[in-house]
């Protein structure tokens, strides 16, 4: 059974940073890509940063130069670093994991999804 298990969320003041982690059990970790969502009230959810299992990675626009997506196969582990945090990132963060190569920041590629992390930055 996949299981994908956040931490990490809060609060920060905007400029400050969190790290997200995502613990993935019940697969062969390293064969999947990987990726970080998010969806803020009242909005759609949308791609933040997603990582293949070569290590190429890919960010969304409005992330590029502050978030850094990373993960340590030997711990079953995926990360969000985020530096300079603004308002605008508040929002719930899922990990999710998907069996299709080159999935990127594509939603509906990934079948297996955490439960969500909250993140909220004050201005």
């Amino acid at each position: 059974q996949v299981q994908l298990v956040e931490s990490g969320g809060g609060s920060a003041e905007s400029g400050g940073s969190l790290r997200l982690s995502c613990a993935a059990s019940g697969y062969t970790y390293s064969s999947y890509c990987m990726g970080w969502f998010r969806q803020a009230p009242g909005q759609e959810r949308e791609g933040v940063a997603t990582i293949e299992n070569d290590g190429t990675t890919i960010y969304e626009d409005s992330v590029k130069g502050r978030f850094t997506i990373s993960q340590d196969n030997a711990k079953n582990t995926l990360y969000l670093q985020m530096n300079s945090l603004k308002p605008e990132d508040t929002a719930t963060y899922y990990c999710a994991a998907s069996q299709i190569a080159g999935a990127g920041l594509m939603g509906g590629w990934y079948k297996y999804w955490g439960q969500g992390t909250q993140v909220t930055v004050s201005s």
